[in-house]
């Protein structure tokens, strides 16, 4: 992979070689949690979906503002960048947050739960922050504000990047890390790394989690449309039948899974999400779509998977005598964490929370569009836990789920661990 290269003459500076934080920097830090959880509840209270997020993208460039950085905005549509000149010479660090919510009911029981109907495709839908994007967001925010307070002391330029529609752009548009990128957010200044952090509902509030190597699938999305013949279903020999075909097409498609790739090699899923065809039950259509996900975690496997669903599918409907179309669309890359980066930037971490409370977990069929950073510069993409003490993990509300639900109180190791990764990143 690309980044693989690149990090050959990057290191971070960690022990005695780091620079050391202001001694004033966990007052610093105590001083902006307030303001942390009242922009965190302020943005969950109001969400906004993939690339309409007007008044979020606002709310954001002002106050970076009023706090004296470098502010672009609107990019990527609705999107802030904002630049910290540091006082000592250095490298170009980029710090990412996501700042979309999702079509979903929000069901938590909280007094700032979201009460906003946004249209959605068409339909008129209740928007929630359901993925932790409110909480990123307020965090970025936090550390801004630390860091221009620490100005004087910051070796290089940190750059702010506040990204629209992580979740997908609607209707087709362009959105989301591609987007940014291509409006030049990575290039003036040059980055040389780009950090993220990501709330996990599941891991206790205040941990910290990463993986080394590849951490989250990629993602592609695949449409299969079958077409047949139509007839009376009194009379199916008359037809052929585009939903009997896609079901055999369904099957096989988890034989490629099952039976034609390595997974001891990599993790792959192939999901089918939905599946449309006919208006009666008495008239065999002439045609049936199905769409999906393919997640991998291996980009050879991932190529390989694109053409055996094109073979499967192929095959399957000219046994019966129909045709198909197959269109696969890529929504994300592998994210990949260099090994000798995250090596070290896991010494940062343990700063934070103290070691027993930083781990290295397993991959993940979840997927991040934080991904395509990785293409133009090393990456270390983290989890910050926010599950409440005393809960297990079956007990939370899944991300993208109506129940899902955040502590709070562990929101300001973010801003720690973003701190110290900055301070111990050395080009």
């Amino acid at each position: 992979m690309k980044q693989v290269m690149a990090v050959i003459a990057l290191t971070f500076c960690v022990s005695v070689q780091s620079q050391v934080l202001p001694k004033n920097f966990n007052d610093l830090t105590k001083q902006v949690e307030p303001n942390l959880i009242e922009w965190r509840r302020h943005f969950h209270e109001f969400p906004e979906l993939s690339n309409r997020e007007f008044n979020t993208g606002k709310y954001i460039a002002e106050y970076l503002k009023s706090i004296g950085l470098e502010v672009k905005y609107p990019v990527a549509k609705t999107g802030v960048v904002a630049i910290l000149r540091g006082g000592k010479p250095g490298p170009n660090i980029g710090l990412r947050a996501d700042i979309d919510a999702l079509p979903v009911l929000e069901r938590a029981p909280i007094s700032f739960a979201s009460k906003v109907k946004a249209e959605y495709n068409g339909q008129q839908v209740s928007v929630m922050h359901a993925c932790g994007h409110d909480a990123h967001t307020a965090i970025l925010m936090a550390t801004a504000k630390t860091l221009k307070d620490m100005q004087k002391d910051v070796a290089g330029t940190v750059v702010f990047l506040f990204q629209p529609a992580e979740e997908g752009s609607p209707n087709n548009e362009e959105g989301g890390a591609p987007l940014l990128i291509k409006e030049g957010a990575m290039d003036n200044p040059k980055l040389d790394v780009v950090f993220g952090l990501h709330m996990a509902a599941s891991l206790p509030a205040g941990m910290l989690a990463y993986k080394s190597g590849a951490a989250q699938a990629s993602s592609d999305l695949f449409k299969i449309i079958v077409h047949g013949k139509g007839s009376h279903g009194a009379m199916p020999w008359g037809s052929v039948d585009p939903i009997v075909v896609s079901a055999q097409i369904i099957e096989g498609l988890q034989h490629i899974v099952s039976r034609q790739s390595d997974l001891t090699k990599a993790p792959l899923v192939i999901s089918i999400g939905s599946l449309h065809a006919g208006v009666r039950a008495n008239i065999i259509p002439e045609t049936a779509q199905m769409d999906g996900t393919i997640r991998s975690l291996d980009p050879i496997m991932r190529k390989e998977t694109h053409e055996k669903i094109k073979q499967t599918a192929n095959a399957i409907a000219a046994a019966s005598g129909a045709t198909v179309e197959v269109d696969i669309k890529t929504q994300t890359l592998v994210n990949y964490n260099d090994p000798a980066l995250t090596k070290k930037a896991a010494i940062s971490l343990s700063k934070v929370a103290g070691a027993e409370n930083v781990f290295e977990s397993n991959w993940t069929t979840a997927a991040e569009d934080f991904s395509f950073y990785g293409e133009k510069a090393p990456t270390f993409f983290f989890s910050l836990g926010g599950m409440e003490k005393g809960k297990k993990p079956s007990e939370v509300g899944g991300h993208h789920t109506p129940d899902f639900y955040l502590d709070e109180s562990g929101f300001i190791n973010g801003v720690k661990a973003f701190c110290n990764l900055v301070f111990d990143f050395k080009k």
